[in-house]
């Protein structure tokens, strides 16, 4: 059964491949390095009234555009391919704060993440760096910059490393607003390799409706693709198609280990799945790489109690997994995270769509993101 499903995927996968590149290749729009992007002026949809279900009056629509913030409505026009509209729900934040400490899958060292409240309108943002030069770093696609094995923001001579599974908790759980101090170095405690303890944590503090400046709550909003965009580099791919709901489809393929192999797995993504199914997935390394990494200065954290480790000729080391498929859980944790960097403002960051990606990672990712928000990649 396993074998037919994935056979199936893929299948689905290759046929959604050839369509975009038979039907649509006049439409190409971006050629730059290698990345391509595609988008068909045919799946063009209605804005709606997310109220009435039926098409919103020019009086609405007016409406829906003043509750957009102005880096909101530029991203719309510069993209051509999102909508944002009101999901119906207050922005949130955490109740009352709340730390975590723990040690920093590259560095190494001893950190602390302090989660407090964050004002509506203020998103998720960062401060670090060092005593009485401390800078605030949002957590957007403007301030991500490419590294390697993790998602890194930088903001002047501050950064921060491997916020990916932070956010990504964030991201699922409704957490739009948030202040996030960091201490004792640049990078996020990674845990257990997982956001299962990020959740936890959020949601034994329990979320409130965020207020602004002057105690009032604000709309929060989601973008909702309605035109499908590809992008590729090499044999990796990203594609995402208009979709009623959000839903994330992740492949990864590991021929040379046998115990990983070609995984997929797709699930639409809310609060409940997420925490059920994705969350308590553990990152993931070959363990005849793991040492070229360590030789190169990363993953100088990394061990057994924090990431499954599988070996080419010997399988996992240290089993039991938590899901079968785990590594390819792990992926859509990553791409949760990643996605939430398209968040302003205190509005949702994961588009609704149908989002599917093949052996792609973070630098895919948030090349995808750029493409979206129209930014250029920071050399």
């Amino acid at each position: 059964m396993k074998f037919k499903r994935e056979k199936y995927i893929y299948i689905y996968i290759s046929s959604l491949i050839r369509f975009l590149l038979n039907k649509f290749k006049a439409n190409l729009s971006v050629k730059s390095q290698g990345v391509n992007i595609f988008t068909n002026k045919y799946f063009n949809v209605k804005r709606v009234s997310m109220r009435t279900g039926s098409a919103a009056s020019p009086p609405r629509i007016m409406h829906f555009r003043r509750l957009l913030s102005s880096g909101t409505q530029a991203l719309e026009s510069v993209t051509g391919v999102l909508l944002w509209k009101p999901t119906g729900k207050p922005q949130q934040t955490l109740a009352s704060a709340v730390s975590i400490s723990g040690i920093g899958l590259h560095s190494g060292a001893a950190t602390t993440a302090r989660m407090l409240p964050a004002m509506a309108g203020e998103g998720r943002y960062f401060v670090s760096g060092a005593r009485g030069q401390r800078s605030r770093i949002p957590a957007t696609i403007d301030h991500a910059v490419d590294s390697p094995l993790c998602t890194t923001l930088c903001r002047g001579g501050a950064r921060v490393r491997t916020v990916e599974h932070l956010l990504s908790a964030l991201e699922a759980c409704g957490v739009d607003n948030c202040r996030i101090e960091i201490d004792g170095g640049d990078e996020i405690p990674l845990l257990d390799g997982s956001a299962k303890e990020w959740v936890d944590a959020i949601e034994a503090v329990r979320l409130c409706a965020a207020e602004d400046c002057d105690g009032h709550h604000m709309d929060k909003l989601a973008s909702e693709l309605h035109k499908p965009v590809y992008l590729w580099r090499g044999d990796s791919f990203i594609v995402a198609f208009p979709s009623p709901e959000t839903r994330i489809t992740y492949g990864i393929d590991f021929p040379h280990v046998r115990a990983i192999g070609c995984q997929w797995f797709s699930s639409f993504i809310d609060v409940c799945t997420y925490s059920n199914e994705i969350a308590s997935s553990r990152t993931f390394c070959v363990y005849e790489e793991a040492q070229l990494m360590r030789n190169d200065g990363l993953i100088q954290g990394g061990s057994q109690e924090n990431a499954i480790i599988c070996s080419i000729s010997g399988g996992w080391l240290n089993p039991p997994l938590r899901f079968h498929d785990e590594p390819c859980r792990h992926k859509i944790l990553d791409l949760v995270g990643d996605f939430s960097l398209l968040a302003q403002n205190g509005n949702q960051g994961l588009p609704v769509a149908h989002i599917i990606a093949y052996k792609a990672g973070h630098s895919l990712h948030a090349g995808f993101l750029r493409h979206l928000s129209g930014l250029h990649s920071r050399k």
